[in-house]
C-alpha cells in the first residue's frame, strides 16, 4: 500500500518560511518522478513543484519560481519543499504527489499517488 505522508505545515506571517516534507512508502521511491501540488478553496489544485526521480531536473511554476526548493532524499524516501518569502497567495492545502511514467509530473490528472495533505496558512 502506497503512502504519502506530509508534514511542516502550520502559520506563518507574510515574508516567513516554511519546509514541508514528504515521507513516502510502498513505492520504488527512486523510479518516481514527485512533486508539489496546493489547493486554495474554491480553486484548482496548482502546480508548485516537480523533481526528476534522481533529482536532477527541477521545475517550478512562475508564481513560486525563486521562492520555493523542492529536494529529494531517495535514501530516505523524502521529498521536501523549502518555501521562503512567503505571501498571503501562498495560503491553501498543500500535496505531495508521486507519478511513476515520466521524469517530471506537473498535471493534477498524471498523478498515481497523493498524500494527504498539510495546511499553509500566510497572514499579512
Amino acid at each position: 500500500q502506497v503512502q504519502l505522508v506530509e508534514s511542516g505545515g502550520g502559520w506563518v506571517q507574510a515574508g516567513g518560511s516554511l519546509r514541508l516534507s514528504c515521507a513516502a512508502s510502498g513505492l520504488t521511491f527512486r523510479s518516481y518522478a514527485m512533486a508539489w501540488f496546493r489547493q486554495a478553496p474554491g480553486k484548482e489544485r496548482e502546480f508548485v513543484a516537480t523533481i526528476s526521480p534522481s533529482g536532477a531536473y527541477k521545475d517550478y511554476p512562475a508564481s513560486v519560481q525563486g521562492r520555493c526548493t523542492i529536494s529529494r532524499d531517495n535514501a530516505k524516501n523524502t521529498v521536501s519543499l523549502q518555501m521562503n518569502t512567503l505571501k498571503p497567495e501562498d495560503t491553501a492545502v498543500y500535496y505531495c504527489a508521486a507519478e511513476g511514467q515520466s521524469s517530471v509530473v506537473r498535471t493534477a490528472s498524471h498523478v498515481d499517488y497523493w498524500g494527504q495533505g498539510t495546511q499553509v496558512t500566510v497572514s499579512s
